[in-house]
């Protein structure tokens, strides 16, 4: 016979499933209130994180608590279940890293703060990302992202710009000193999945990078906030990786390295995986990163990158604003890319491309394999407080091609006899100041290509969707 304390604990068990289902028709009643939020796809059923036994005094653990709640909603997740939504409600919420569901919204109120766990022991050691053939900081494994998942459909991460913070600062120590035996997690991670839609939230502080799909499409990046010293190391904003269909807009970034890397993973590793990132949209971008990119492509480019688009960019205080990095062992290619109106100040370069970015991931790869870089188009660029209006250096015999730059003014911070440097390149230029090294003289119309098509992303689209929380749970909606 089951004993009274198992009985009691079945007993409170089913009744809490029980309360968190009514959500799903039920009318608001005493002591819950009704909000609104914008997404694409709306939730029939809504739990709270405090339903889970979930604690927001910022001490307590709540990784068991989340990976609880998210178990709970997947059930929800199939056909015809509606899909659910885990509603954080104010307060401090330390976790270890968990996993989303499909058909899942993460919402958080505006002071909602999810806490990245300072000990090391509750982030799980997973693989290396197959088309990397390691971790990036360490050969190896990894540890799991503070919020991950892997294949995954129509996933939301949103709220009233609630905040998530990796509590980096220990990671960024260990990194410094050497002391870790595995590559940093990040903040967000989905892997092998589509529809992804993540705005009006705050992250600071990630171990590393903050948000990276990869092997995914179909994915927006609307309304973020990022933040990190801009000493952190390797803190990039928003890395989409070998991702297809990727609309970022509206973010302000400040990083210790690229606000926005689109990469397509490295090496032989990437060859034989040979996934490319494509059909890519930035747009209203700020961005302050002084040792790093505004947009970067690349290094880890072996998949192929292609159709890049970026317009109304902001950045200040930046090394440089568009750079392509890339190597021979690379391979692969990257095409297509189409930048205009981007307001710059203080920056050591505008515009930067190498093909000799030194970063491998081991000495396998294949000298045979030369980068593609072509078709590279910039216009409707003003910048101050410049440094050098351009570094671009091509791969002898393989020089970067098809560039073109117009309508572009850098106003040099000190006077420079060379404010280009160019090798191996070639490239039109027109109504550009300081006037461009000689590989790029060449005469054309005076404007630079720029799509005219609207991309599949672009017309993704939200709707206001309605949720209920206990009024315990701090509200919150618009």
């Amino acid at each position: 016979m089951a004993s009274p304390l198992h009985l009691l604990r079945s007993l409170c068990l089913v009744f809490l499933a029980a309360s968190v289902a009514a959500r799903r028709h039920s009318p608001p009643a005493s002591g819950y209130g009704q909000s609104t939020y914008m997404a694409p796809s709306c939730r029939a059923h809504t739990a709270s994180l405090a339903d889970f036994g979930g604690v927001g005094d910022g001490t307590t653990s709540n990784t068991a608590a989340f990976r609880s709640a998210v178990e709970h909603l997947a059930q929800y997740s199939g056909d015809g279940g509606g899909g659910g939504m885990l509603y954080v409600p104010a307060g401090k919420w330390l976790t270890g890293p968990f996993n989303l569901t499909s058909h899942f919204t993460l919402f958080l109120h505006s002071d909602a703060v999810i806490l990245g766990s300072q000990d090391i022991n509750e982030w799980p050691i997973i693989d290396p990302l197959p088309s990397y053939g390691r971790g990036r900081d360490k050969i190896g494994g990894r540890y799991a992202s503070l919020i991950g998942g892997s294949n995954l459909t129509d996933v939301v991460i949103t709220g009233n710009n609630g905040t998530i913070d990796g509590q980096g600062a220990t990671w960024w120590s260990k990194f410094h000193g050497n002391k870790l035996k595995y590559t940093r997690g990040y903040l967000i991670e989905v892997m092998h999945s589509d529809t992804i839609f993540i705005s009006n939230v705050t992250l600071l502080n990630s171990p590393a990078w903050n948000i990276h799909p990869v092997y995914s499409s179909n994915i927006v990046v609307q309304g973020v906030t990022i933040l990190a010293p801009t000493h952190s190391p390797n803190t990039d904003g928003i890395n989409p990786d070998s991702c297809s269909h990727v609309r970022i807009e509206d973010c302000y970034i400040v990083s210790g390295d690229d606000c926005v890397a689109i990469k397509s993973v490295w090496d032989e590793y990437g060859i034989a995986y040979a996934m490319p990132s494509q059909h890519i949209f930035v747009r209203r971008l700020t961005c302050v990163s002084p040792t790093s990119a505004v947009i970067a492509l690349g290094s880890e480019m072996s998949g192929g990158i292609q159709d890049v688009r970026a317009e109304d960019i902001t950045a200040v205080n930046s090394e440089s604003g568009v750079r392509i990095k890339t190597a021979v062992g690379r391979g692969a290619f990257v095409r297509d890319v189409f930048v205009r109106r981007m307001k710059l100040d203080t920056m050591k370069w505008v515009f930067w491309m190498t093909g000799n970015y030194k970063s491998h991931p081991d000495d396998k790869f294949d000298p045979n394999a030369v980068p593609v870089v072509e078709n590279i188009s910039y216009q409707d660029v003003v910048a101050t407080g410049v440094n050098t209006a351009a570094r671009l250096e091509g791969i002898q015999g393989a020089p970067f091609r098809g560039i073109c730059i117009a309508n572009v003014t850098a106003e040099m911070a000190k006077a420079r006899k060379y404010p280009w440097t160019c090798t191996d390149v070639e490239g039109v230029s027109a109504d550009v100041t300081p006037a461009p090294c000689e590989p790029l003289k060449g005469a054309h119309d005076g404007a630079c290509p720029f799509p005219t098509d609207t991309l599949p992303i672009d017309q993704v689209t939200v709707q206001q969707c309605a949720y209920d929380v206990p009024s315990t749970g701090g509200g919150g909606g618009n």
